[in-house]
Order: C-alpha cells, then structure tokens, then sequence
C-alpha cells in the first residue's frame, strides 16, 4: 500500500513541516488502532489522567506547528469574508495537495478537542458554553494571535474550518466510546 501511494506520500513529505509529520503518523497510528478495535468489537481502557496528558502533548505539538514556523515565513494577511479562502482551494487556484492538506489539516487537526469537550462531565446549564463559545474563544485567539505575532493569517476560514473540526469530534463521540473508554 505503501509503494502505491509513494508518489503523494514523497510530495506530501517534502511540502510538510517536520513537526507536521509526527503529528500525521501518530493520528493515523491511532487510527489503525482504533479501526482494529473497532473491527473486533474490542473495548480499550485508557485512564482519564494519561488521555488529558496525550492530549496537552498534543496541544503543544499543535501550538508549535501554529507558532514556531520557518523563519522565512511572515504573515500579514488577513481575510474576514466567509467561505474565500476555502473556495478558493476548492476551485483549484491551487495545486490538489495543497489544497487536501490545509482544508482537512484545519478539520481534523481540531476533532480530538470535541471528543475531549463531550468527555468532560459538565451541568447541562454550561453545555452551550463548553461545546460552542469555548472552542470559538480559543480558535479566535489563536487566529488573533497568528496574525498578531506574524505566524499565521487571521482568517474566518480556519475559524469556520477548526469549529467544523470541533463539531466532527462531536459526532465522531458516540463511535469513540464504542472503542475507548476513558476510566
């Protein structure tokens, strides 16, 4: 399988930061797992301790690849019309890979925070706070602070794109506690 998609994973490879790679291959080797699982109809237990530890790994992981970008890299750009930018890789203004790796980077890089969200044992009073206004809160301070600091673009996209990824985590929960459960 590999061999066979060689020729996307040598381009995929030499277009992606370092820190992107990692972060690739450990959620495709959770994916392998949890489709494993979920094919044996097996349950894996994971204390909620060591899932909040993976998890802030992976937040800094995610903080890093954001932040700390090639030096030759300086953004001043910004984009508050809905739906540009991701029109604009849909339309093929870029090349396909490019476009593939930053519409799905921003969704999926964000569904881990909404199982998270739907973990955490919550009064139904705050739900509304914790599910929406909290992920909008922090992926609109991270955008302000891309732009702020030169690292990133402030752009409503990735607002739209990261929020999506949120609410996939979402949906996604139910399938999750089929194979994981957090003790």
């Amino acid at each position: 399988m590999f061999l066979l998609f060689y020729p996307l994973f040598s381009n995929l490879f030499s277009y992606l930061h370092p820190i992107v790679l990692v972060v690739v291959w450990a959620c495709l080797t959770v994916l392998v797992f949890f489709v494993v699982f979920w094919i044996r109809k097996d349950i894996f237990s994971i204390p909620y301790s060591l899932f909040l530890s993976l998890l802030i790994l992976y937040t800094i992981s995610l903080l890093v690849l954001l932040f700390f970008r090639p030096n030759d890299q300086s953004y001043t750009a910004w984009n508050l019309e809905p739906f540009s930018t991701i029109l604009y890789y849909l339309l093929g203004k870029v090349t396909p890979l490019i476009a593939f790796y930053n519409l799905v980077a921003n969704i999926g890089l964000f569904i881990p925070y909404g199982i998270f969200l739907m973990i955490r044992k919550e009064s139904p009073s705050s739900r509304v706070i914790q599910l929406f206004y909290g992920p909008l809160f922090f992926i609109s301070l991270i955008e302000l602070t891309q732009f702020l600091t030169h690292r990133g673009s402030l752009d409503i996209d990735d607002l739209i794109l990261n929020m999506s990824g949120v609410c996939l985590g979402y949906l996604l929960f139910p399938l999750f506690k089929r194979v994981v459960h957090i003790i």
